[in-house]
């Protein structure tokens, strides 16, 4: 076994790894970017080397710093994660011609699975089912489009050399291909350095199957089953698990097997996936085998009770696997949801900012519980534009799949983010949706549930109300009682230095709280006579008794509150004027309305422009300074964390100005261009 690992990663894959191997007494060494020197994989190894700028090109994709810090270090061996250069052919290649093993299959595996097209054509010649469509060389557009008009509508587009749902379009008609086929090759070229797409034609409710395999240097090559990753939004997965459902024992072995006989056909080592696209009938097809460990990989851990790192790093080590395929079985059921910081209200555009505050559910770090959390940041850290949005993964195992989703929407209910948008109460909205819990399930899932899993904002009510009221009354230091108050303060003989509320005559003490709700100033009346409170949230004075508790993060607070008899809790974060509200697995934003703080504030705002909905990078525009366009036109694209992002006229008009050009980086807000309204 090695003494010294050097994790070519970042994020949850890194801190997972690095895990892993100090339970195995293996010494770990972290690299970092600019932006990711207080991260925490770096905190979770050994030593730690800085290897360039925050930009992935700068740093994370410099094989040849990554190589030295190995070198310098020590390291016998190079785990690349996912992602970055852990399917780069080149880097895997250096690493052994630098005499340190590379924790992942053989350059010449890279080689033959790294190309989505030549893939393709080796499955073709190895008898495997392929979706119909063109995975040739000739990248010509006109040709491609030739191609895609003889396959027939819907088409795929999808990057030759790329994975995660990155340069990757559905082109509904012919007059849309050349546009959607630029776009791909140009976030194709920025997250993969590599243009080539092939073309394919887009199944109707198909479902994303793939087999985890596992070979080790002596021949010996393992399925340890299969994932269901079917629901995905922009073709990037969101919700995983294992076993999937419907799967029959014999359709179990005839993609095993084919996924086995993919893996020995390239002399493959370590682990990988291969993964299908099935169709109603069971008919399934190979889409691609990527050459790493995959993001998803917890749910097979956990019905497996094995730990797929430990046997990564047992197998780049020269051991043989430490099991057959007659001794793998499938115990339980687990799902995995990714949190990300994003807002599905916006089309899941990402979100950035520092995570003021982070709460997970009581878990553990390996698959020997019922929830485990696999993160990579911790509360205070920043979600910047330079890498994947992901927060954490949630995986929970159940007994069955209903138990299963049960203890995740349990799990998601637990997690509370101040700082960033995140897609939590949309999860927990999948978890319960009709259609995932009957496992009706499709790549299609999301858009086509999409009134359900995507409904405008919950109104923020009574009850929120009454738990946002207690935090501000908690942290007036006014109790929920005057028994309360007698005993905090230990009966002081003055009663001015009471701190409960007191009036002369015990007299009824009314303390209004002001919010903006929508903009819109809304006023709750809280009355206090004698020893008792009474609150009026739009239903009248009601009964009114709070209790709170420092969270399991200091800053915020358990509340619990009894309105009318009824029990009310929650956790409540306060962050500076905004109060979160997080309840029943949902999280409410309220404003506290200080009028008088605000009296002179410029109520005059801004208008004519197009402003930037994130950090990011201008790659495209479409228009000029003059240019007559209309609602809906394409004025120019953002790139920000390795996706595309069309900004588009919101009326028709004339474009006045476009205040960037080509390559820029604008702010989140930035004005990007003024167009004046067409006169009607």
């Amino acid at each position: 076994m090695f003494s010294t690992l050097l994790i070519a990663n970042r994020g949850e894959i890194a801190c997972r790894v690095a895990a892993t191997a100090r339970k195995l007494g293996i010494r770990t060494v972290a690299v970092y970017s600019d932006a990711d020197a207080q991260a925490k994989h770096v905190a979770a190894c050994d030593m730690a080397i800085h290897i360039g700028g925050s930009e992935p090109r700068d740093s994370y994709l410099r094989a040849e710093a990554i190589l030295q810090a190995a070198k310098d270090t020590g390291a016998q061996a190079i785990h690349p994660g996912y992602g970055f250069l852990s399917e780069n052919e080149a880097f895997a290649q250096a690493a052994e011609k630098a005499g340190i093993a590379f924790v992942g299959p053989p350059a010449s595996a890279i080689a033959a699975m790294g190309s989505k097209s030549a893939a393709k054509s080796l499955m073709e010649k190895a008898g495997v089912p392929l979706v119909p469509g063109y995975h040739g060389d000739n990248q010509d557009p006109q040709f491609l489009k030739s191609q895609a008009d003889r396959i027939g509508y819907p088409v795929l587009i999808k990057a030759s050399a790329g994975g995660g749902g990155k340069g990757m379009r559905v082109v509904e008609s012919s007059d849309a291909f050349i546009e959607a086929l630029a776009s791909c090759q140009r976030e194709a070229k920025s997250s993969f350095g590599d243009d080539r797409v092939l073309i394919e034609r887009y199944l109707q409710k198909p479902r994303h199957i793939e087999i985890q395999v596992f070979a080790d240097q002596h021949g010996h090559c393992v399925y340890l089953f299969e994932r269901d990753c079917s629901v995905q939004r922009r073709h990037q997965k969101v919700i995983e698990e294992a076993p999937a459902p419907g799967m029959t024992p014999e359709r179990r072995k005839a993609m095993g097997e084919a996924a086995v006989a993919a893996a020995q056909a390239v002399g493959y080592v370590g682990a990988g996936t291969v993964e299908f696209i099935a169709e109603p009938d069971g008919r399934f097809y190979f889409m691609e085998m990527n050459t790493r460990l995959q993001v998803e990989h917890p749910v097979t851990e956990m019905i497996t009770g094995l730990d797929l790192v430990e046997w990564q790093l047992r197998v780049a080590a020269g051991e043989p696997l430490p099991l057959r395929q007659e001794d793998l079985r499938i115990a339980g059921h687990a799902i995995e949801v990714r949190l990300y910081a994003e807002n599905p209200d916006t089309g899941f555009l990402p979100s950035i900012g520092t995570l003021s505050y982070l709460e997970f559910p009581p878990h553990t770090a390996f698959a020997n519980d019922a929830v485990r959390v696999d993160g990579g940041v911790r509360m205070g850290d920043a979600i910047t534009p330079f890498y994947d949005p992901m927060v954490a993964k949630l995986i929970v195992h159940g007994a069955d799949r209903d138990q299963a989703r049960r203890l995740m929407l349990q799990a998601l209910a637990e997690t509370r983010v101040v700082g960033v948008q995140t897609n939590v109460a949309f999860l927990g909205r999948l978890m319960r949706d009709a259609a995932f819990a009957a496992a009706d399930l499709d790549t299609g899932l999301i858009e086509r549930r999409r009134a359900t899993l995507l409904p405008p904002p919950a109104e923020i009510g009574g009850d929120v109300l009454a738990l946002a009221c207690a935090a501000v009354l908690a942290g007036l230091g006014l109790p929920a009682s005057r028994a309360t108050a007698v005993a905090a303060n230990a009966a002081p003989a003055d009663p001015w230095l009471a701190n409960d509320g007191w009036r002369l005559g015990n007299s009824t003490y009314m303390l209004p709280i002001e919010w903006l709700i929508d903009a819109a100033p809304r006023r709750i009346p809280l009355v206090r006579h004698g020893t008792d409170w009474q609150i009026d949230c739009g239903a009248g004075l009601q009964d009114y008794a709070w209790q709170t508790q420092a969270a399991a993060s200091a800053s915020g607070l358990a509340v619990r509150v009894t309105l009318a008899g009824r029990e009310l809790c929650g956790t409540v974060v306060t962050q500076g004027e905004h109060v979160h509200v997080f309840m029943d697995g949902n999280t409410y934003v309220l404003e506290r309305h200080d009028a008088m703080a605000h009296a002179g504030d410029d109520e005059q705002g801004h208008a004519g422009g197009l402003a930037a909905p994130m950090p990011g990078k201008i790659v495209a525009i479409s228009v000029k300074a003059g240019d007559a366009v209309k609602k809906g036109q394409a004025l120019l694209v953002m790139e920000a964390m390795k996706m595309e992002h069309t900004i588009a006229a919101p009326a028709d008009g004339t474009v006045r100005e476009i205040y960037y050009a080509v390559g820029d980086q604008v702010t989140e807000g930035a004005e990007l261009a003024a167009i004046d309204a067409a006169e009607k």
